[in-house]
Protein backbone atom coordinates (compact mmCIF):
# COMPACT_ATOMS: atom_id res chain seq x y z
CA UNK A 1 0.00 0.00 0.00
CA UNK A 2 2.92 2.68 -1.28
CA UNK A 3 2.00 5.61 -2.84
CA UNK A 4 4.43 8.44 -3.46
CA UNK A 5 3.61 10.50 -0.19
CA UNK A 6 4.21 7.30 2.14
CA UNK A 7 7.59 6.85 0.07
CA UNK A 8 8.21 10.63 0.73
CA UNK A 9 7.56 9.89 4.66
CA UNK A 10 9.14 6.55 4.81
CA UNK A 11 6.04 4.38 5.75
CA UNK A 12 5.59 0.61 4.93
CA UNK A 13 1.04 1.50 4.61
CA UNK A 14 -0.18 5.07 3.50
CA UNK A 15 -2.21 4.89 6.58
CA UNK A 16 -2.25 7.81 9.09
CA UNK A 17 -4.03 7.68 11.88
CA UNK A 18 -4.99 10.75 14.27
CA UNK A 19 -5.74 9.65 17.90
CA UNK A 20 -5.22 11.66 21.00
CA UNK A 21 -3.89 9.16 22.19
CA UNK A 22 0.15 8.70 22.56
CA UNK A 23 0.12 4.64 22.66
CA UNK A 24 -2.33 4.49 19.84
CA UNK A 25 -0.45 6.90 17.53
CA UNK A 26 2.62 5.62 18.33
CA UNK A 27 1.39 1.48 17.82
CA UNK A 28 0.46 2.48 14.44
CA UNK A 29 3.78 4.24 13.64
CA UNK A 30 5.21 0.43 14.10
CA UNK A 31 2.78 -1.39 12.40
CA UNK A 32 3.87 0.31 9.25
CA UNK A 33 1.20 3.50 9.24
CA UNK A 34 2.11 7.05 10.16
CA UNK A 35 0.83 7.93 13.39
CA UNK A 36 -0.59 11.54 14.24
CA UNK A 37 -0.93 12.77 17.64
CA UNK A 38 -3.91 15.15 18.54
CA UNK A 39 -2.54 18.53 20.79
CA UNK A 40 -5.61 19.73 21.95
CA UNK A 41 -6.41 18.07 25.06
CA UNK A 42 -2.79 19.70 26.30
CA UNK A 43 -3.36 22.93 28.38
CA UNK A 44 0.20 22.70 29.77
CA UNK A 45 2.96 22.33 27.21
CA UNK A 46 5.22 19.88 29.84
CA UNK A 47 2.42 17.57 29.23
CA UNK A 48 2.72 17.74 26.00
CA UNK A 49 6.82 17.45 25.98
CA UNK A 50 6.37 14.24 28.60
CA UNK A 51 4.03 12.64 25.95
CA UNK A 52 6.54 13.39 23.09
CA UNK A 53 9.17 11.99 24.96
CA UNK A 54 7.18 8.69 25.62
CA UNK A 55 6.48 8.65 21.49
CA UNK A 56 10.21 8.66 20.65
CA UNK A 57 10.44 6.14 22.98
CA UNK A 58 8.39 3.70 21.58
CA UNK A 59 8.13 4.65 17.90
CA UNK A 60 11.55 2.96 17.23
CA UNK A 61 12.91 6.10 14.69
CA UNK A 62 9.99 5.49 12.58
CA UNK A 63 8.11 8.96 11.36
CA UNK A 64 5.13 10.15 13.42
CA UNK A 65 3.03 13.70 13.64
CA UNK A 66 0.81 16.28 15.41
CA UNK A 67 -2.41 17.50 15.26
CA UNK A 68 -3.16 21.00 16.27
CA UNK A 69 -6.42 23.19 15.96
CA UNK A 70 -5.74 27.14 14.99
CA UNK A 71 -9.29 27.65 13.65
CA UNK A 72 -9.28 30.22 10.60
CA UNK A 73 -12.44 32.27 12.40
CA UNK A 74 -12.03 32.78 16.14
CA UNK A 75 -13.22 35.22 18.68
CA UNK A 76 -11.44 38.54 18.38
CA UNK A 77 -10.30 40.94 20.94
CA UNK A 78 -10.78 44.63 20.67
CA UNK A 79 -7.76 46.70 20.18
CA UNK A 80 -5.73 43.70 18.91
CA UNK A 81 -5.28 42.59 22.12
CA UNK A 82 -4.22 39.11 22.84
CA UNK A 83 -7.44 37.11 24.35
CA UNK A 84 -6.67 35.10 27.90
CA UNK A 85 -8.67 32.38 28.94
CA UNK A 86 -10.16 34.55 31.68
CA UNK A 87 -11.05 37.01 28.98
CA UNK A 88 -13.00 34.86 26.64
CA UNK A 89 -14.16 32.81 29.79
CA UNK A 90 -16.14 36.39 30.76
CA UNK A 91 -18.10 36.42 27.53
CA UNK A 92 -20.08 33.52 27.68
CA UNK A 93 -23.57 34.80 29.29
CA UNK A 94 -25.28 33.56 32.20
CA UNK A 95 -28.60 32.16 30.51
CA UNK A 96 -25.74 29.67 28.59
CA UNK A 97 -24.34 28.56 32.00
CA UNK A 98 -27.90 28.38 33.73
CA UNK A 99 -29.18 25.99 30.71
CA UNK A 100 -25.90 23.94 31.35
CA UNK A 101 -26.43 23.97 35.24
CA UNK A 102 -30.30 22.64 34.56
CA UNK A 103 -29.49 19.96 31.87
CA UNK A 104 -26.71 18.46 34.18
CA UNK A 105 -29.63 18.76 37.15
CA UNK A 106 -32.48 17.03 35.13
CA UNK A 107 -29.89 14.57 35.04
CA UNK A 108 -28.45 14.32 38.27
CA UNK A 109 -25.13 14.72 37.81
CA UNK A 110 -23.12 15.04 40.90
CA UNK A 111 -20.21 17.97 40.95
CA UNK A 112 -16.68 17.28 41.12
CA UNK A 113 -15.10 17.31 44.38
CA UNK A 114 -14.19 20.44 45.65
CA UNK A 115 -10.57 21.76 44.20
CA UNK A 116 -10.91 19.44 41.86
CA UNK A 117 -10.36 20.77 38.54
CA UNK A 118 -12.29 19.91 35.25
CA UNK A 119 -9.75 17.13 33.69
CA UNK A 120 -11.64 18.12 30.06
CA UNK A 121 -10.45 21.52 29.06
CA UNK A 122 -9.75 22.32 25.30
CA UNK A 123 -8.12 25.72 25.42
CA UNK A 124 -6.12 24.63 22.42
CA UNK A 125 -8.71 25.78 20.27
CA UNK A 126 -7.74 29.34 21.33
CA UNK A 127 -4.42 30.17 18.92
CA UNK A 128 -2.15 31.26 21.47
CA UNK A 129 -2.38 27.76 23.08
CA UNK A 130 -1.42 25.77 19.74
CA UNK A 131 1.30 28.19 19.22
CA UNK A 132 2.65 26.62 22.99
CA UNK A 133 2.26 23.64 21.96
CA UNK A 134 4.07 24.30 18.62
CA UNK A 135 7.16 25.70 20.63
CA UNK A 136 7.15 22.04 21.69
CA UNK A 137 6.76 20.35 19.33
CA UNK A 138 9.51 21.60 16.75
CA UNK A 139 12.29 20.26 19.62
CA UNK A 140 11.25 16.98 18.18
CA UNK A 141 11.24 15.21 14.83
CA UNK A 142 7.81 15.30 13.81
CA UNK A 143 7.36 14.64 10.21
CA UNK A 144 4.08 16.37 9.46
CA UNK A 145 2.49 19.17 11.36
CA UNK A 146 -1.39 18.75 10.24
CA UNK A 147 -4.55 21.90 11.19
CA UNK A 148 -7.80 20.48 12.11
CA UNK A 149 -9.60 23.63 11.18
CA UNK A 150 -8.42 25.55 7.91
CA UNK A 151 -4.76 26.62 6.91
CA UNK A 152 -2.63 27.67 9.25
CA UNK A 153 -1.42 31.32 10.07
CA UNK A 154 1.24 31.90 7.00
CA UNK A 155 4.31 31.83 10.02
CA UNK A 156 3.53 28.61 11.08
CA UNK A 157 3.62 27.33 7.40
CA UNK A 158 7.02 29.15 6.89
CA UNK A 159 7.84 27.70 10.16
CA UNK A 160 7.44 24.12 9.85
CA UNK A 161 8.85 24.05 6.39
CA UNK A 162 12.04 25.63 7.88
CA UNK A 163 12.21 22.58 10.41
CA UNK A 164 11.76 20.17 7.50
CA UNK A 165 8.26 19.59 8.38
CA UNK A 166 4.95 18.79 5.80
CA UNK A 167 1.85 20.83 6.77
CA UNK A 168 -1.47 19.54 6.41
CA UNK A 169 -4.98 20.86 6.76
CA UNK A 170 -8.31 19.47 6.55
CA UNK A 171 -10.72 20.58 3.70
CA UNK A 172 -14.69 19.98 3.46
CA UNK A 173 -14.74 21.18 0.05
CA UNK A 174 -12.89 21.85 -3.25
CA UNK A 175 -12.61 25.31 -2.25
CA UNK A 176 -11.22 25.25 1.00
CA UNK A 177 -8.70 22.82 -0.58
CA UNK A 178 -7.84 25.14 -3.24
CA UNK A 179 -7.36 28.02 -0.09
CA UNK A 180 -4.90 25.81 1.62
CA UNK A 181 -3.02 25.14 -1.99
CA UNK A 182 -2.38 28.68 -2.19
CA UNK A 183 -1.60 28.92 1.46
CA UNK A 184 1.12 26.50 0.63
CA UNK A 185 -0.27 23.41 2.07
CA UNK A 186 1.93 20.48 1.52
CA UNK A 187 -0.79 17.75 2.22
CA UNK A 188 -4.70 18.10 2.07
CA UNK A 189 -7.14 16.21 3.81
CA UNK A 190 -10.13 15.58 2.34
CA UNK A 191 -12.52 15.12 4.90
CA UNK A 192 -16.22 13.93 4.37
CA UNK A 193 -19.33 14.35 5.56
CA UNK A 194 -19.18 10.62 7.60
CA UNK A 195 -16.22 11.63 9.57
CA UNK A 196 -16.22 11.99 13.75
CA UNK A 197 -15.39 15.39 14.87
CA UNK A 198 -15.38 18.69 12.45
CA UNK A 199 -16.76 18.13 9.34
CA UNK A 200 -18.52 19.83 6.31
CA UNK A 201 -21.32 18.85 4.15
CA UNK A 202 -19.99 16.77 1.29
CA UNK A 203 -19.61 13.09 1.75
CA UNK A 204 -16.42 11.45 1.30
CA UNK A 205 -17.26 9.80 -2.62
CA UNK A 206 -18.07 13.03 -3.94
CA UNK A 207 -15.41 15.09 -1.85
CA UNK A 208 -12.60 13.26 -2.59
CA UNK A 209 -12.11 13.25 -6.48
CA UNK A 210 -13.22 16.82 -5.92
CA UNK A 211 -10.50 17.94 -3.68
CA UNK A 212 -8.08 15.73 -6.23
CA UNK A 213 -8.70 17.50 -8.96
CA UNK A 214 -8.58 20.71 -7.43
CA UNK A 215 -5.41 20.63 -5.52
CA UNK A 216 -3.44 18.66 -8.13
CA UNK A 217 -0.15 17.91 -8.19
CA UNK A 218 -0.66 17.97 -4.47
CA UNK A 219 -0.90 14.54 -2.69
CA UNK A 220 -4.41 14.43 -1.09
CA UNK A 221 -5.91 11.75 1.95
CA UNK A 222 -9.25 10.37 1.67
CA UNK A 223 -10.75 10.96 5.59
CA UNK A 224 -14.43 10.06 6.56
CA UNK A 225 -16.61 7.05 6.88
CA UNK A 226 -13.19 4.95 6.17
CA UNK A 227 -12.69 2.03 8.54
CA UNK A 228 -12.06 -1.43 6.32
CA UNK A 229 -9.35 -1.94 3.82
CA UNK A 230 -12.12 -2.22 0.68
CA UNK A 231 -13.18 2.01 1.64
CA UNK A 232 -9.14 2.67 1.62
CA UNK A 233 -9.17 0.87 -2.22
CA UNK A 234 -11.98 2.95 -3.02
CA UNK A 235 -10.33 6.40 -1.48
CA UNK A 236 -7.04 5.48 -3.61
CA UNK A 237 -8.99 4.45 -6.88
CA UNK A 238 -10.86 8.11 -6.24
CA UNK A 239 -7.05 9.81 -6.55
CA UNK A 240 -5.78 9.98 -2.96
CA UNK A 241 -2.23 9.23 -2.13
CA UNK A 242 -3.28 7.66 1.48
CA UNK A 243 -6.34 7.62 4.13
CA UNK A 244 -6.75 9.25 7.46
CA UNK A 245 -8.57 7.52 9.44
CA UNK A 246 -9.15 8.40 13.47
CA UNK A 247 -12.30 6.64 14.96
CA UNK A 248 -11.43 3.02 14.12
CA UNK A 249 -8.80 3.98 16.48
CA UNK A 250 -11.05 4.95 19.70
CA UNK A 251 -12.36 0.85 20.52
CA UNK A 252 -8.76 -0.33 20.21
CA UNK A 253 -6.84 -1.66 23.53
CA UNK A 254 -4.34 0.61 23.27
CA UNK A 255 -6.72 3.41 23.42
CA UNK A 256 -7.57 5.28 26.80
CA UNK A 257 -11.07 6.49 27.19
CA UNK A 258 -11.14 6.22 30.66
CA UNK A 259 -14.39 4.66 30.71
CA UNK A 260 -15.79 1.09 30.16
CA UNK A 261 -19.58 2.74 30.03
CA UNK A 262 -18.22 4.81 26.83
CA UNK A 263 -16.41 1.90 25.01
CA UNK A 264 -19.29 0.09 25.30
CA UNK A 265 -21.78 2.88 23.69
CA UNK A 266 -19.30 3.20 21.37
CA UNK A 267 -19.13 -1.00 20.47
CA UNK A 268 -22.83 -1.34 19.97
CA UNK A 269 -23.92 2.00 18.52
CA UNK A 270 -24.87 1.83 14.27
CA UNK A 271 -23.92 3.98 11.86
CA UNK A 272 -27.08 6.08 12.26
CA UNK A 273 -26.67 6.96 15.71
CA UNK A 274 -24.31 10.14 15.38
CA UNK A 275 -25.29 13.62 14.54
CA UNK A 276 -23.53 16.68 13.87
CA UNK A 277 -23.66 18.70 16.61
CA UNK A 278 -21.94 22.04 18.10
CA UNK A 279 -22.91 20.91 21.12
CA UNK A 280 -19.20 20.21 21.92
CA UNK A 281 -17.09 23.16 20.55
CA UNK A 282 -19.72 25.49 18.46
CA UNK A 283 -18.75 24.28 15.29
CA UNK A 284 -20.36 21.25 13.67
CA UNK A 285 -19.07 18.33 14.88
CA UNK A 286 -20.04 14.36 14.72
CA UNK A 287 -20.18 12.61 17.57
CA UNK A 288 -22.67 10.24 19.12
CA UNK A 289 -26.10 11.29 19.50
CA UNK A 290 -27.01 11.12 23.09
CA UNK A 291 -29.27 13.46 25.26
CA UNK A 292 -26.99 16.04 25.29
CA UNK A 293 -26.46 16.62 22.29
CA UNK A 294 -30.47 17.03 21.54
CA UNK A 295 -30.63 19.46 24.33
CA UNK A 296 -28.03 21.77 22.64
CA UNK A 297 -29.84 21.07 19.07
CA UNK A 298 -33.28 21.96 20.57
CA UNK A 299 -34.63 25.39 19.17
CA UNK A 300 -36.52 26.07 22.57
CA UNK A 301 -32.98 25.87 24.28
CA UNK A 302 -30.19 29.18 23.66
CA UNK A 303 -28.47 27.45 21.23
CA UNK A 304 -24.32 26.82 21.05
CA UNK A 305 -22.05 29.57 21.54
CA UNK A 306 -19.30 30.22 18.89
CA UNK A 307 -15.84 28.65 19.17
CA UNK A 308 -13.89 28.69 21.65
CA UNK A 309 -16.46 29.66 24.01
CA UNK A 310 -18.70 26.54 23.92
CA UNK A 311 -16.05 24.37 24.42
CA UNK A 312 -14.85 26.67 27.36
CA UNK A 313 -18.56 26.72 28.66
CA UNK A 314 -19.43 22.99 28.63
CA UNK A 315 -15.46 21.96 29.93
CA UNK A 316 -16.40 20.80 33.22
CA UNK A 317 -19.99 19.55 32.42
CA UNK A 318 -18.28 16.95 30.29
CA UNK A 319 -15.70 16.10 32.31
CA UNK A 320 -18.79 15.37 35.26
CA UNK A 321 -20.43 13.57 32.60
CA UNK A 322 -17.29 11.34 31.67
CA UNK A 323 -16.65 10.92 35.49
CA UNK A 324 -19.74 10.21 36.77
CA UNK A 325 -20.51 8.08 33.38
CA UNK A 326 -24.19 9.63 33.41
CA UNK A 327 -25.22 7.67 30.29
CA UNK A 328 -28.01 9.59 28.71
CA UNK A 329 -25.83 12.24 28.27
CA UNK A 330 -22.49 10.01 27.64
CA UNK A 331 -20.64 10.67 23.96
CA UNK A 332 -17.39 11.49 22.26
CA UNK A 333 -17.07 12.40 18.67
CA UNK A 334 -17.09 9.17 16.31
CA UNK A 335 -18.12 9.12 12.48
CA UNK A 336 -19.79 7.05 11.14
CA UNK A 337 -17.63 4.17 10.77
CA UNK A 338 -18.86 3.48 14.34
CA UNK A 339 -21.10 0.94 12.85
CA UNK A 340 -18.03 -1.70 12.12
CA UNK A 341 -16.02 -1.03 15.55
CA UNK A 342 -18.00 -3.48 17.03
CA UNK A 343 -14.97 -5.45 19.11
CA UNK A 344 -12.05 -4.28 20.82
CA UNK A 345 -8.45 -5.69 19.34
CA UNK A 346 -5.27 -3.65 19.37
CA UNK A 347 -3.81 -1.40 16.70
CA UNK A 348 -2.31 -4.13 15.08
CA UNK A 349 -4.62 -6.30 14.45
CA UNK A 350 -6.69 -2.83 12.57
CA UNK A 351 -4.15 -2.80 10.74
CA UNK A 352 -3.88 -6.47 9.28
CA UNK A 353 -7.24 -6.03 8.35
CA UNK A 354 -7.19 -3.30 7.04
CA UNK A 355 -4.12 -4.42 5.22
CA UNK A 356 -5.96 -7.87 3.96
CA UNK A 357 -9.22 -6.23 3.18
CA UNK A 358 -6.94 -4.14 0.36
CA UNK A 359 -5.65 -7.10 -1.22
CA UNK A 360 -9.03 -8.56 -1.31
CA UNK A 361 -10.18 -5.35 -2.91
CA UNK A 362 -7.30 -4.70 -5.43
CA UNK A 363 -7.71 -8.78 -6.31
CA UNK A 364 -11.70 -8.25 -7.08
CA UNK A 365 -10.55 -5.12 -9.63
CA UNK A 366 -7.85 -6.87 -11.18
CA UNK A 367 -9.95 -9.97 -11.72
CA UNK A 368 -13.04 -7.60 -13.33
CA UNK A 369 -10.67 -6.01 -15.50
CA UNK A 370 -9.18 -9.04 -16.72
CA UNK A 371 -5.72 -8.54 -15.26
CA UNK A 372 -5.62 -11.95 -12.85
CA UNK A 373 -5.93 -15.25 -13.58
CA UNK A 374 -7.34 -15.87 -10.18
Amino acid sequence: MKTELSRTLGIEHAIFGFTPFPAVAAALTRAGGFGVLGAVRYTAPDDLARDLDWMQEHTDGLPYGLDVVMPAKKVEAPENRTLSEADVEAMIPEDHRAFVRATLAKHGVPELAEGEASGWRITGWMEQVARGQLDVAFDYPIKLLANALGSPPPDVVARAHDHGVLVAALAGSARHARHHAEAGIDVVVAQGYEAGGHTGEIASMVLTPEVVEAVSPLPVLAAGGIGSGEQIAAGLALGAQGVWLGSIWLTTTEADLHSRALTAKLLAAGSGDTVRSRALTGKPARQLRTEWTDAWDDPAGPGPLPMPLQGLLVAEAVSRIQKYEVDPLLGTPVGQIVGRMNSERSVQQVVDELTRGFEKAVDRINRIAGRSDA
